[in-house]
């Protein structure tokens, strides 16, 4: 029987990686990094085979999509941000099979979902961040899930969650389930992006930001999930964050009695709120001090 042994929700922001090239952003992300290579280093500790990315960047207009491909190869160059991935070289394997199992399962639960086996569909660097400092020995296979379809409610993917989950346990894979999406959302008018790339945008959402963060340390869930809706439409949540909604459906959704432990320190990015949280499973071995140290 397979199960969830890892589950966060992470920053992917493309500053993380301009923050290891040569240049005036050299280790401007160094703290959210370090987060991830530390969640790398505990999604092995926990036993993972295989990673689920809940991928934000993936937009989709109809459906759910699953990419279900044995193999992922680039190089990648955001069509986003052009001037911040260039040329990003990847390489992993898939797992056709948990893919085509979760689209099935999702399907047979009332949310219509498609597996996708094409060379010519690449990851999208909402995977492809956290993917670069998690698996950067490509030991573990990759799914990657479209986590935005811009037409879809947030109970849909709350019940894909649950289907992820029913899919996973049903399978023989050992799985870090990762939501790859930001809190706030609110990017900066262009003409003021590129001296806002280190600032909020707005206080009331970096406040906001903080009581959402303090709800899952306290193990507050449940009441959280309650302000979900609203949280993703005041605070302009990351494609509405249908992520989390994921996420938080494979846990249990209000049932899920866990707490989330901050790896990263929260940071701005570009306006929005970014940071990685791991959230606790049961019986799991894979608990943290709090971080203090990482900084954005």
């Amino acid at each position: 029987m397979g199960e969830i042994v890892f589950a966060a929700k992470v920053t992917h922001v493309p500053t993380m990686y301009l923050s290891e090239q040569d240049g005036p952003l050299k280790g401007c992300r160094a703290g959210a990094i370090e987060g991830h290579r530390r969640m790398g280093e505990l999604v092995r500790a926990a036993g993972a085979d295989t990673f689920v990315v809940l991928d934000t960047h993936w937009l989709v207009n109809s459906g759910y999509h699953v990419n279900a491909n044995s193999v992922f190869r680039g190089p990648f160059t955001s069509h986003e941000f052009p001037q911040f991935i260039q040329n990003l070289p990847y390489e992993y394997r898939g797992d056709v099979e948990l893919g085509e199992a979760i689209a099935e399962k999702a399907t047979a639960m009332g949310v219509p979902t498609r597996a996708h086996h094409l060379d010519s569909l690449g990851l999208h660097y909402g995977t492809l961040i956290p993917m670069r400092y998690q698996n950067a020995d490509a030991a573990l296979a990759v799914v990657s899930v479209a986590a935005w379809c811009i037409k879809a409610e947030l109970d849909e993917s709350r019940v894909f969650g649950e289907a992820v989950a029913e899919a996973i346990a049903e399978s023989g894979s050992k799985v870090a389930l990762l939501a790859s999406g930001s809190l706030s959302h609110r990017l900066w008018p262009n003409r003021l992006a590129e001296a806002g790339m280190f600032k909020m945008s707005s206080k009331f959402n970096e406040l906001v930001d903080g009581m959402v963060l303090e709800m899952w340390r306290a193990g507050r869930i449940a009441e959280f999930l309650e302000m979900l809706p609203e949280y993703a439409q005041h605070c302009s949540g990351e494609a509405g964050m249908h992520d989390t909604a994921m996420l938080f459906g494979a846990l249990g959704w209000d049932r899920y009695t866990g707490r989330g432990e901050v790896l990263s320190d929260y940071f701005p990015s570009s306006g929005t709120g970014q940071v990685n949280v791991m959230f606790t499973l049961p019986e799991s071995s894979a608990s943290v001090t709090p971080a203090s140290a990482a900084g954005g």
